[in-house]
């Protein structure tokens, strides 16, 4: 912005020339020259006007700028060339120069504002900032994950999918922890929320953390089980080894052994073997291969895992859109479709109204979700519990090991494998690919 220069000589000239003026005034009306009066008058009038449009030019500069500031505009830049001289250009310079410094900070600040904002989105729990009315000043992306939700402005919102973690957000104070249960499109969710307490601006604003308990239960438990299956597995293998290798060489004696004997060192052989292979289903546990992604599409891989699962069960496929893609390992997604589906086709075995769908569809969060339902019938409660846990099975001949290799890999892409729907005319269970 540039603004006409007051010269520092016109300042003094009419600073002289009012004073001179008054003094003269005052002279005049004291011997009664009211003839001077008259002339002198108007030229001090005209001198104290000119003093007051110049100190008046300073003050609309200075109201200019703070009316800027105040409206976040710092485009203004008051003229200046060169060294500063006079008081015109002084100010002007000492004008410019808190701009500057005020440039500065706010550059400043919103740096620190990113800084703080990449910590947040960072963060491996939820953090939600809110004020006493419920608005929402920041979300970070782990909370709108959790929540199923693009954007949180006001804990309204959560009222309709959650109304519980609605109401402890509503009522949770600084030093206070809650646990909240509810279900969504996801399946069951059981959070944990802990607040803590900030002043920001004179406004008090309230941190509230939210975690995600499905999630850290069963990376835990993924981990202790798979530390427990690798020392297991090797004590195991360690005492087999020898007993599989004398019994075999034992039987190689042919003739020289007793019919009892030989008969004892067989049985022996065999369930050594089975062994082994039992113990060689359990190291498969725990010797998931890292997986090497790559973009495909689903669709192939859902029509092969359909004709691998086998036939006699009606299968439903809709992929929306048919064109939908994942960056995944192809041989490790497909090992977990072809899993369920043999689930879901065992689970309706025997019943003529048996069918299988396979649905496909991205949710608002543009997460590829996957849904593998049936209509055998709901799980038992108690089954339910544990069908994720390793080597727990209902099956006669299972190892127990499907579904945790299945939620295992989904781990290791990111993304969730959960039970989403059990009643007993629809079971599903849903991939989520983050």
């Amino acid at each position: 912005m540039k603004r006409r220069a007051i010269p520092y000589a016109a300042i003094v000239w009419w600073s002289v020339s009012l004073t001179a003026a008054a003094a003269a005034l005052g002279g005049a009306l004291a011997a009664g020259r009211y003839a001077f009066v008259i002339v002198l008058g108007p030229f001090a009038a005209l001198a104290l006007y000119r003093l007051v449009a110049i100190y008046g030019e300073s003050t609309r500069r200075v109201t200019f700028m703070f009316n800027a500031i105040d409206n976040d505009d710092y485009t203004f830049r008051f003229r200046q060339e060169g060294p500063p001289q006079g008081d015109d250009e002084l100010l002007n310079a000492a004008l410019n120069r808190i701009r500057d410094i005020l440039v500065r900070a706010k550059l400043r600040a919103e740096e620190q504002e990113r800084y703080y904002q990449l910590i947040m989105e960072c963060a491996g729990t939820g953090l939600i900032t809110l004020n006493d009315a419920g608005s929402v000043h920041q979300a970070n992306g782990e909370a709108l994950r959790i929540f199923g939700l693009p954007r949180i402005t006001h804990i309204a919102q959560l009222d309709a999918i959650a109304p519980g973690a609605c109401r402890v957000l509503a009522d949770i104070q600084p030093g206070e922890k809650h646990r909240v249960s509810y279900v969504n499109e996801a399946g069951e969710m059981n959070l944990s929320l802990s607040c803590s307490e900030i002043v920001l601006e004179k406004n008090r604003l309230r941190v509230v953390v939210v975690s995600d308990i499905n999630s850290e239960l069963s990376e835990k438990e993924i981990e202790s089980w798979s530390k427990l299956t690798r020392i297991l597995t090797h004590e195991i293998m360690n005492s087999l080894a020898p007993i599989t290798s004398l019994s075999e060489t034992l039987l190689s004696m042919g003739g020289r052994l007793d019919g009892d004997v030989a008969r004892g060192l067989d049985t022996i052989a065999a369930t050594s073997r089975r062994l082994t292979e039992f113990v060689e289903t359990f190291r498969r546990f725990t010797k998931i291969p890292a997986p090497r992604k790559e973009p495909f599409e689903l669709r192939p891989l859902l029509e092969q895992a359909v004709t691998l699962a086998g036939s006699g069960t009606a299968i439903g496929l809709d992929v929306t859109p048919a064109d939908t893609m994942i960056y995944a390992d192809q041989g490790l997604v497909g090992q977990v479709v072809v899993n369920l589906l043999k689930n879901a086709r065992e689970a309706v075995a025997g019943r003529a109204d048996g069918r299988i769908e396979v649905s496909v569809r991205i949710d608002a969060q543009q997460n590829v979700v996957l849904d593998i339902s049936n209509n055998g019938g709901a799980i038992p409660a108690d089954v339910t519990e544990n069908i994720f846990t390793p080597f727990f099975t209902t099956k006669p001949d299972g190892s127990g090991i499907g579904l945790s290799v299945s939620r295992r890999i989904m781990q290791l892409h990111n993304g969730s494998l959960r039970l989403t729907s059990n009643t007993d005319s629809r079971v599903t269970f849903t991939l989520l690919f983050g």
